[in-house]
């Protein structure tokens, strides 16, 4: 199973997308003989109302053609893939819909639907509820052909937007096929021209998505991204503790020491003391997997709630067993090879005499660990503040409109012939500001078209410009403002053959002094009447494009945007909701905030946030625990020399700088080591956006300065303790 893409060659650059032509997946399916079967569908899910008698639906939705239920695994309870979709009146429910509306599955088959308030439906199937891992949750399907009557567009070839799925016959080669197709929009539009040409490619279905962000035209990444970025978290927090070990088990070789020259002694060779050692490692490691494993099944909910997935653990799964056990062998071996090595190396003859001679390239290895370690955790620390600065950014930046008390609502219905009505009978209620209505989501608009032509274009020049439709008083519902000319206003009636456009689609353009000049968009030829100064109509992911509005006062769909007056939102809300059951009462009642829907734009932005703060504590936890174990152990090997200091007269002072100097230089040499690679991790990051933070030394510093004081503090607690013992009890001979 494959999805088919775009790649759009501009003169400049290289666009990837998913948007095909409607009639693209049956016309390869007729053509391509590898081809078994052919999905055409919407690109998203419409929210649409239904109805059964008196009781009224709002159900997620979409278009698809009758290869649907052959092509994707949804179950039929009833009815049959080859019957679903066939007509164009046919619409198949999910088994939650059919019980909402007809009390069981059995019931629904063959009875009536109100689609939209406008045309009846009768159910052909019905289909099992959507798994919460499906990556695209439907409670209903109309047929493409029923779909295309309420959308003609979707007949044009000369139109990308649906998505097109293709089910390859068995032993068939995707890469063969995917070089027949990648030139066959040409047979049903004609070679394109120099500066703009089409060619399509295939990807599997099951990597679409983690994998489905393009750059250049090419698919580079997408969801991957996070899933690689918190494995090497994973892998960083796993080495640390590592780390820890290893540290201790070599610092206190010296209790060891006699075990280890009685064992070689009585026969013992160098090979059973490294399984001996090994062996003691992997003990600890298996209850460490069984006691992870235990926490894990009790923060799974907890986790899912934060990252909005249905993550569940797989029991069943024989691969998630192996990597199980190969973490577990791996990690046995990071952690207890090295003191393996290093205890058994030990001359018997030496340490049963009891000397001990201190390996100076040991010390070296547990200092370069403790850096190591200090070097992740200042690495994750920063990584966290500036993650939470970015965010923070993106979430207040101005975006050239004003969010705060807008809102929509869906124009369907009777709204759309009403929608004159609705605006003047709202702007004589207490609390509404202004009010006009726009083709598209204001929030993310997503409307090109690269049909738009000017004066003096270049021949071999094209450009996609955001092409929305937009009502009278767009500009200040939504508090744009100009850069030159005027908004649409009914006193000039002429302005419907005007335009609109932005500061960057003038810069493209390239006009001086653009007002009263004539573009062409799709043979419409029409003044620019006004310049609107550059906003944020997508993700700051994304650059400021070019835009052209044009005035579109008979909307039959989109959304009515609402500006409320501060602090007058609720009763503005209880008075539009009035207003809407009296023009529109086949509908329920929707709205959304446009702040909040701006904030789900930056969902993953905010869960890696979470996750990174958690992962900065359990990273810094570690590293303290180590560090904390590691100065407990020089102070029981060094309780007679801070005995005899005391005596010679060193106060506590002298003996917490004695203990603390020689730890914290090694985390200041990690905060050093671990500035640069911290900002070359988090620059490569901020590359995602087009708008971002400048890369400062604050949080470099405040990351350092964090560091440092949770080291003195761990040092700290085992220094004075050391320091306050009574120097008789160190200096008394047991």
């Amino acid at each position: 199973m494959y999805k088919v893409y775009e790649r759009e060659y501009y003169q400049d650059h290289i666009d990837g997308n998913y948007d095909t032509p409607s009639p693209l997946g049956q016309a390869l399916k007729r053509n391509i003989p590898e081809i078994e079967d052919a999905v055409t569908m919407e690109d998203e899910n419409e929210s649409i109302s239904l109805r059964v008698g008196n009781k009224i639906i709002k159900a997620e939705g979409s278009g698809a053609s009758a290869g649907f239920f052959h092509v994707f695994s949804y179950p039929l309870l009833t009815g049959s893939a080859d019957h679903a979709l066939a007509t164009t009146n046919s619409i198949a429910i999910s088994e939650k819909l059919a019980i909402a509306f007809f009390g069981t599955v059995e019931k629904a088959m063959s009875q009536t639907i109100r689609y939209d308030n406008k045309k009846d439906y009768q159910v052909t199937a019905v289909f099992d509820n959507m798994s919460k891992l499906s990556s695209r949750k439907l409670d209903f399907l109309i047929s493409w052909e029923a779909f295309q009557e309420v959308k003609p567009w979707a007949k044009d070839w000369q139109t990308s937007g649906p998505l097109t799925y293709l089910l390859l016959k068995p032993g068939t080669s995707a890469s063969a096929v995917d070089k027949k197709i990648i030139n066959f929009r040409n047979l049903y539009i004609g070679d394109s021209s120099n500066a703009y040409h089409v060619e399509l490619g295939l990807q599997k279905f099951d990597e679409v998505y983690l994998h489905n962000h393009f750059d250049n035209g090419k698919i580079v990444g997408g969801r991957i991204e996070y899933v690689h970025l918190f494995t090497i978290i994973a892998i960083f927090i796993l080495l640390i503790a590592c780390i820890n070990f290893m540290n201790l088990a070599t610092a206190r070789s010296v209790t060891r020491a006699k075990e280890v020259g009685v064992r070689k002694v009585i026969g013992a060779v160098r090979s059973t003391l490294i399984k001996q050692f090994i062996a003691e490692s992997l003990v600890l490691t298996i209850c460490a997997v069984i006691i992870a494993l235990l926490v894990v099944m009790v923060l799974l909910p907890f986790f899912n709630q934060i990252t909005h997935k249905q993550i569940t653990y797989p029991f069943h799964n024989s691969a998630f067993w192996l990597s199980i056990l190969s973490i577990t062998a791996i990690t046995t071996l990071i952690s207890g090879s090295y003191p393996a090595l290093y205890l058994s190396s030990f001359n018997p003859v030496k340490v049963l005499k009891g000397v001990t001679n201190i390996n100076i390239s040991s010390v070296w290895f547990r200092k370069g660990l403790v850096v190591f370690q200090f070097v992740l955790s200042m690495i994750l620390i920063t990584g966290t503040i500036i993650v939470s600065r970015q965010i923070n950014f993106i979430q207040n930046k101005s975006l050239g409109y004003n969010k705060e008390q807008l809102l929509y609502i869906p124009i369907e219905g009777h709204l759309a012939d009403k929608y004159q009505l609705f605006k003047e009978k709202a702007l004589q209620m207490p609390g509404i500001k202004n009010v006009s209505s726009i083709s598209d989501d204001p929030v993310s608009l997503n409307q090109w078209n690269n049909s738009v032509d000017w004066n003096g274009r270049p021949p071999n020049t094209m450009i996609a410009f955001e092409h929305p439709g937009v009502n009278y008083d767009f500009g200040k519902t939504m508090g744009l403002q100009m850069a030159a000319g005027r908004d649409f206003s009914k006193d000039y009636t002429s302005d419907k053959d005007g335009f609109l456009l932005n500061e960057t689609a003038i810069k493209d353009i390239g006009y001086k002094n653009p007002i009263g000049k004539y573009v062409t968009i799709n043979g419409w030829k029409g003044p620019i009447i006004g310049v609107i100064k550059d906003f944020n109509f997508q993700s700051l992911h994304e650059p400021i494009k070019p835009m052209i509005i044009n005035l579109y006062d008979n909307m039959t769909n989109g959304n009515i945007l609402i500006r409320t007056e501060p602090g007058k939102t609720k009763m503005a809300l209880i008075n539009i909701e009035k207003l809407c059951r009296e023009l529109n009462p086949a509908f329920p009642f929707t709205y959304v905030f446009a702040d909040e829907q701006y904030k789900q734009l930056y969902n993953n932005e905010r869960t890696i946030s979470k996750l990174s703060n958690a992962f900065a504590l359990l990273a810094i936890f570690i590293s303290c625990l180590g560090l904390f174990g590691l100065v407990m152990f020089t102070a029981e090997q060094r309780t007679k020399e801070i005995g005899i200091r005391k005596v010679l007269g060193a106060s506590v002072r002298n003996i917490i700088q004695l203990m603390s100097a020689d730890f914290l230089k090694l985390v200041l040499i990690a905060v050093i080591i671990a500035c640069p690679a911290a900002w070359w991790a988090m620059h490569t990051w901020l590359n995602n956006y087009a708008y971002r933070i400048d890369l400062t030394w604050y949080p470099f510093i405040a990351a350092g300065v964090l560091i440092i004081l949770i080291a003195i503090c761990t040092i700290s607690l085992q220094s004075i303790k050391a320091a306050l013992a009574n120097p008789v009890k160190s200096l008394k001979t047991e």
